[in-house]
């Protein structure tokens, strides 16, 4: 048996991931997460096979998700399934050590194969979106991009200085930086430029 663990916000979602999963014979959910932090507290006491992951959580994207899993070198081989069809997306994906990269609006009997592929040591992406991850490179630096997705929120430079522990000085350089980066007005056009190449 391929043993899955499914993190997905959306109640109606998960709920239909783990049904379309589990009328395959070989395949079983062995959890299903609400939010980034509950999807790695499974990852470490089940040891799933594979991880099937959205991006946009709570308390832990997806991609972040992807990264801890990789760092606490857990036996877990992670899957995106999303409906961000962005280069930028699918290469940060990559970077964090995901194995797949799955639109949600791929067809049901793809979900399936997709996770036997992976659990057997391959990768399964998108042909178009992988030839567009590289063909406009991410410009923003980890701390840039971080300081721009918390800005983005609507958090002022105060509120994010003091959750980072850094000066407001050093927030506005960050934003200063990305904002230029970006060709941005300011930081919330900054931001929505981000967002839209899967920057952020």
């Amino acid at each position: 048996m391929i043993r899955v663990v499914i993190a997905e916000d959306q109640s109606m979602v998960l709920g239909a991931l783990a049904a379309l999963l589990e009328i395959e014979g070989d395949l079983e959910v062995v959890g299903r997460a609400r939010d980034g932090e509950e999807a790695l507290a499974m990852c470490r006491e089940q040891r799933p096979d594979v991880l099937l992951t959205d991006i946009e959580m709570p308390r832990r994207t997806g991609l972040e998700l992807a990264s801890a899993v990789k760092q606490e070198k857990l036996p877990t081989r992670v899957i995106i399934l999303t409906t961000f069809a962005r280069g930028g997306y699918l290469r940060r994906a990559l970077e964090a050590g995901a194995s797949g990269y799955l639109l949600k609006d791929s067809p049901a009997e793809h979900l399936a194969n997709a996770v036997r592929r992976v659990k057997a040591g391959g990768r399964v992406i998108d042909p178009e979106l992988a030839a567009e991850a590289w063909s406009e490179p991410d410009p923003l630096t980890d701390r840039e991009r971080q300081v721009l997705r918390m800005a983005g929120e609507g958090q002022s430079s105060a509120d994010i200085a003091s959750t980072l522990h850094l000066s407001e000085g050093t927030v506005r350089n960050y934003l200063s930086e990305a904002i230029s980066k970006l060709g941005a007005a300011n930081r919330v056009e900054a931001a929505r430029i981000a967002r839209d190449k899967g920057w952020l």
